[in-house]
């Protein structure tokens, strides 16, 4: 676990990375004094908000670099590379929220049939990853908290998020993992 003073340290890093991209485009390296704990491999997901609206979301979604390093590269992605949206303004800054989720590692969902789903995953506790052939989606645990989603809606829109049908979760062949995140914001 990712103590509070940590995960205020990794929202600062993540707001001053992107500040020094669109200022200058530099990568930032993390600060020589960063704790071990923030050096180990974890999943982080970088979450931008602008007025209470989504603005930009990229992460690492498994454990490929250290944490730190992970919030720096995901954070400038977020505000620079997320296709749905334009690249963040260095002066749109002042108006944005950063987030950072520090993710466990995902874990396959294990079932006899698709409807014990309903008993496996646990709406504001869980994010969900859904995988299928080339496909592959991602839900973090605070999004059907946000749009007030039952367990069916969750994997239902995690579905198409990763160009699925809705009821593609009813199928052989998927793959339903969860994961648990840690969320720290300003």
């Amino acid at each position: 676990m990712i103590t509070d003073d940590d995960g205020q340290f990794l929202v600062k890093l993540a707001r001053t990375a992107i500040e020094t991209y669109l200022a200058n485009a530099n990568i930032i390296k993390p600060p020589e004094d960063t704790k071990p704990i923030l050096k180990e491999d974890r999943g982080v997901f970088v979450t931008l908000h602008r007025n209470g609206e989504l603005r930009g979301c990229i992460g690492y979604p498994e454990p490929v670099k250290p944490l730190a390093e992970a919030v720096i590269n995901v954070a400038i992605s977020a505000a620079t590379g997320d296709p749905r949206f334009p690249q963040v303004t260095l002066a749109e800054m002042g108006q944005i929220q950063v987030e950072v989720s520090v993710l466990t590692k995902p874990a396959l969902i294990s079932v006899q049939k698709p409807a014990e789903y309903m008993d496996k995953i646990e709406v504001g506790k869980d994010g969900l990853i859904v995988e299928m052939g080339i496909y592959r989606g991602l839900l973090l645990p605070q999004v059907p908290v946000e749009w007030k989603w039952d367990v069916e809606e969750f994997l239902a829109n995690t579905c198409m998020k990763a160009g699925l049908s809705p009821d593609c979760w009813l199928q052989d062949g998927v793959k339903i993992y969860s994961f648990q995140s840690q969320i720290f914001e300003e």
